[in-house]
């Protein structure tokens, strides 16, 4: 209550039966019951990106701590702030391999920001202040506290404090470099990462391409920080970005990197990204800098505060040159799917239309996922939750469900392939308990679509594992589950479905029904350079 928590999305058992006693007695923190421990860490994790707020989760020891494992390392990859809370057995069985024993704060030490184990009840309230501030300073992300049962029992004076609030330091020889490489630069691009989302930098990153006079990309985790709509917007970089920033990126002489990793997905091979180009890195982890991609300057600091500081300093450069190439880039590199017959794309564009793009999308792992960040436009950030570095098939209808609670007010809505649904259908369930109007979007090709792709092009069409050929019905087990399921073969009969769920009040499950050799373009071969992208056309 202290830090302000909404929810707490739990599965309770015997080690946490006295947390869940005193929560019953309570009526301001409100208590989510998903199937799951592993959708547990996916529900906060899905909140946190949606809010902008600290997510919780709370699971027994044991089997329960583990099961949030998955869900932590998905936070920790995407620098997602949660704080996962775990009981484990009495201190003086620890260690004894008692019933439901994990050492579960050594067990997902690499995949934390901190971990803590409490053994008295005096450092109890100062270790949850402590998490709540490491998961929320910084770069954000996932904190465990696990407390021990005899803890849980125990009683200690309860002593408010005022939780305290970050600042950084920016060094001012850092910027005047990096003021220096814009003024002289004539072909600069900036690329837009997740960073620019947990920073709130949206509208500082606005001005500042305004004044580069620079167009701008975006990674998977950045999708929304720049107005999609904006005609400096060139797409999605990288593995299945846009033609335009991938050569665009490739043709710079200055690549200003805002909030962004150089994860390789995004800059295919290190040694061939952006060879023309000198690298601005400006990101609020300092191991991040020189870590994949060598830079020429970089600022540590929030991504807010240093545009701020930038467009204070920077005068309005003039770019007009570049910038009329680069919409020849455009006018070179139109859309490569069709969009007039049901497929993967055409169905997230009828979703971008019957929304007017103002729903929350979350996805789980796949080619819809990389079919939703290209065909639907985000005007605005925390409107699309993915699981990018650790690429969790099953997060999404948890994602779903925790972006909701935090976001009442938006239409949101899971788009899974067929092979991820069937990793985490259990949680429609949860949905349906609540009453929680989501909407799930299967894109059914009865495959493993994208590694189905890479068998096609890489593997000679050896589809070994990748064919789903059961008979499992999404529409049956939507209504078993207590959700309203629609089928949909055509383009027609999906927005005829996009429309009932939009207006039903209630969690519905859309079958799509669409083709399983349906791919993703364009694509950068793995292990080749980005500028080397290829669509159907060029094979």
């Amino acid at each position: 209550q202290e830090e302000q928590v909404e929810f707490l999305f739990n599965y309770p058992v015997a080690a946490t039966i006295d947390i869940m006693d005193e929560l019953y007695k309570q009526d301001k923190v409100k208590v989510i019951l998903p199937r799951h421990e592993q959708a547990l860490a996916h529900a906060a994790d899905g909140y946190a990106r949606a809010t902008g707020k600290v997510g919780v989760c709370m699971a027994t020891s044991g089997p329960g701590a583990t099961n949030l494992v998955t869900g932590i390392a998905t936070a920790y990859m995407d620098s997602i702030p949660v704080v996962a809370i775990t009981a484990n057995v009495g201190v003086n069985m620890l260690g004894k391999d008692s019933f439901q024993e994990v050492d579960i704060a050594g067990v997902v030490m690499p995949i934390t920001k901190h971990s803590f184990i409490v053994k008295h009840i005096d450092d109890l309230a100062p270790t949850i202040r402590r998490a709540f501030k490491i998961a929320k300073s910084g770069r954000p992300g996932p904190v465990l506290v696990d407390i021990t049962k005899d803890v849980t029992a125990a009683e200690t004076e309860y002593i408010p404090e005022t939780p305290e609030r970050k600042t950084d330091t920016i060094r001012e020889e850092d910027v005047n470099k990096v003021l220096e490489m814009i003024k002289v630069s004539r072909r600069p691009f900036i690329m837009a990462g997740g960073g620019c989302i947990i920073s709130d930098a949206s509208a500082e990153l606005a001005e500042f391409a305004d004044k580069v006079d620079a167009p701008v990309c975006d990674t998977l985790m950045g999708k929304g920080a720049f107005d999609g709509r904006s005609e400096r917007y060139t797409g999605m970089i990288g593995m299945h970005g846009t033609k335009v920033s991938n050569l665009g990126v490739s043709r710079a002489d200055l690549v200003i990197v805002v909030g962004a990793r150089f994860s390789d997905r995004v800059i295919g091979n290190a040694s061939k990204f952006a060879p023309n180009a000198k690298i601005i890195h400006i990101d609020i982890d300092a191991a991040e800098i020189d870590k994949n991609i060598p830079t020429n300057a970089s600022i540590v600091g929030d991504a807010k505060e240093v545009l701020k500081l930038l467009n204070s300093k920077l005068a309005a450069q003039s770019n007009k040159t570049w910038m009329s190439e680069i919409e020849d880039l455009k006018k070179q590199n139109p859309d490569v799917y069709s969009f007039d017959t049901l497929n993967g794309p055409a169905a997230i564009k009828k979703i971008y239309e019957l929304t007017e793009g103002d729903a929350i999308i979350t996805t789980d792992v796949g080619q819809h996922q990389m079919w939703a960040a290209q065909n639907y436009t985000f005007k605005e950030p925390r409107t699309f939750l993915s699981s990018g570095g650790l690429g969790t098939m099953g997060y999404g209808v948890g994602a779903a469900i925790g972006a909701k609670y935090g976001r009442p007010d938006k239409t949101v809505i899971n788009i899974a392939g067929d092979g991820c649904f069937r990793m985490n259908l259990n949680e429609i369930a949860t949905a349906a308990r609540y009453n929680v109007p989501i909407i799930q979007v299967v894109l059914n090709n009865h495959v493993l679509g994208m590694v189905r792709q890479w068998q096609t092009l890489f593997y000679d069409h050896r589809y070994s594992n990748t064919v789903l050929d059961d008979s499992v019905d999404f529409v049956k087990v939507a209504e078993g589950l207590g959700a309203m399921g629609i089928r949909a073969n055509t383009l027609d009969e999906f927005e005829a479905a996009m429309k009932t769920a939009l207006t039903a009040g209630r969690p519905v499950v859309i079958d799509v029904t669409i083709a399983g050799d349906d791919k993703v373009w364009p694509m950068v071969a793995p292990g080749a350079a980005i500028d080397t992208c290829f669509s159907e056309d060029d094979m």
